[in-house]
């Protein structure tokens, strides 16, 4: 049932790309908006001219003034906003006011069904593969949330598509009220954001959130080898499918043999395979983990196996996500910026066997790195380290390994090039945020590209 905003005063805070989305949604649907965001008019040149085009939309920028939010009916908040972080938005919250992200707003528009994916880690790439697999089953398919696209465009396209995938974070799912996938996956839940979050519990029970409103007629696809997921799902109310690296009696997609096969998913005694392991392109223990799950959303959906076998073979992953950018005098060099967690860190260290030249650091959300030790000692020569989390890192690591230390990116891409030999790979595989240093995990990727590809 979509929301009802028309002729509503209703305010978005923050105008990133989800908050830009649901401005002109909201416009679009005859609500009365105004924007606020603490950056200048400067730095919101575009999402400004873009609003401008829309319709009357009031602007209060260069911070969060209390006139922004004495008449609104409806907040929208971004969700790199924490609730907490602004004591107008508490006020209204307290006084009665409807608080929600833009994932709830766009859910409120939204025709077609839904699948969610989140995750620790790996959840763009599930959801990047999943959409790959709907589409090459015919179906009509948008695909975003977390992952670029907010789920806003897709009602603003238009079309009219057949599924909405939607990847979600922790941070969105803060703030849903109604929203309800007809699919919703739940790959692993590791350490992360602690620096935002009171405890790893209040973490997890955010990401539990995407099973909120979910019933008996909906599906849970669960990663059965991850104990907590395993666990904290036994009471969801939808019926469980599980993706898993060894057979099991329940319904799922499993590996047997080094086959990927579905174990009645779609009939009680259906087995079927979908694919060889051998022929999964993308590299990595944590790839096959994606493959399973992004394999069994497909298997719910109604797509053919062979559907499914096309769509993995022909995915060429994404970027910043174990990337190789170039090989050089026989060294290879590999983008992960996107690996800002501990365990992130950890999954790309097991998808080599070579000796790694690390490039690690950013700013620091929390993680113990004294996990990473055993890991570090055995496949890490040599790390160099970034950013704001260099003490840290050094105090975790620096007995176990030969520690350099950078004062941007650039020099540690050149002096990693120093230490590496034929055979070696240099790894940037963070473990931590970006923003100590640039705008974003994709803008640290790009930049180590270019630096990679001067030497």
């Amino acid at each position: 049932m979509a929301l009802d905003v028309e002729g509503k005063k209703v305010t978005v805070v923050g105008l990133g790309r989800s908050g830009e989305a649901a401005a002109r949604l909201l416009v679009q649907r005859g609500a009365w908006v105004t924007v606020t965001d603490r950056r200048s008019e400067a730095e919101l040149e575009g999402p400004l001219t873009t609003l401008k085009k829309e319709g009357s939309v009031r602007y209060r920028i260069g911070g969060h003034p209390e006139s922004a939010f004495q008449e609104a009916e409806l907040i929208v908040i971004s969700p790199g906003i924490p609730l907490e972080g602004v004591e107008e938005v508490q006020a209204a919250q307290a006084g009665g006011v409807p608080v929600i992200g833009e994932i709830e707003l766009g859910y409120g528009f939204a025709k077609a069904p839904i699948v969610a994916v989140t995750g620790t880690n790996g959840k763009s790439t599930t959801a990047a593969l999943t959409g790959e697999i709907l589409k090459a089953a015919g179906r009509r398919v948008f695909v975003g949330g977390n992952l670029g696209r907010p789920l806003c465009e897709a009602v603003l396209e238009r079309t009219e598509w057949d599924w909405i995938v939607v990847e979600v974070s922790s941070f969105q799912l803060e703030t849903v009220r109604t929203f309800r996938p007809r699919v919703a996956a739940l790959l692993n839940v590791t350490p992360n954001h602690l620096d935002r979050y009171r405890s790893f519990e209040d973490y997890l029970a955010a990401k539990m959130r995407i099973f909120e409103n979910q019933t008996a007629d909906d599906t849970a696809v669960v990663n059965a080898d991850d104990a907590l997921v395993f666990e904290r799902t036994d009471s969801v109310r939808s019926r469980r499918v599980f993706a898993g690296r060894s057979p099991r009696p329940a319904p799922g997609v499993y590996l047997d043999s080094e086959r990927l096969v579905a174990v009645g998913v779609s009939a009680p005694a259906e087995r079927v395979e979908i694919l060889r392991r051998k022929e999964i392109p993308l590299p990595g223990s944590h790839n096959l983990e994606n493959v399973l799950a992004a394999s069994a959303v497909g298997i719910v959906c109604g797509c053919a196996p062979d559907r499914i076998r096309e769509a993995v073979m022909g995915f060429k992953g994404l970027e910043h996500r174990l990337e190789p950018v170039r090989i050089r005098n026989g060294v290879l060099y590999v983008n992960d910026s996107k690996a800002t967690t501990v365990a992130a860190l950890a999954k790309a260290l097991e998808a080599f066997n070579e000796p790694v030249v690390l490039i690690a650091g950013g700013r620091d959300k929390g993680g113990d790195f004294t996990l990473l030790r055993d890991l570090i000692r055995h496949r890490v020569k040599s790390a160099l380290l970034i950013g704001e989390a260099r003490p840290t890192l050094r105090a975790a690591w620096g007995d176990l390994l030969h520690v350099l230390e950078a004062d941007n990116l650039e020099e540690a891409v050149q002096r990693a090039a120093r230490e590496a030999v034929s055979g070696d790979v240099v790894l940037l595989s963070p473990a931590c945020s970006s923003f100590d240093m640039f705008r974003d995990f994709e803008d640290r990727g790009r930049r180590f590209r270019e630096a990679v590809n001067r030497l």
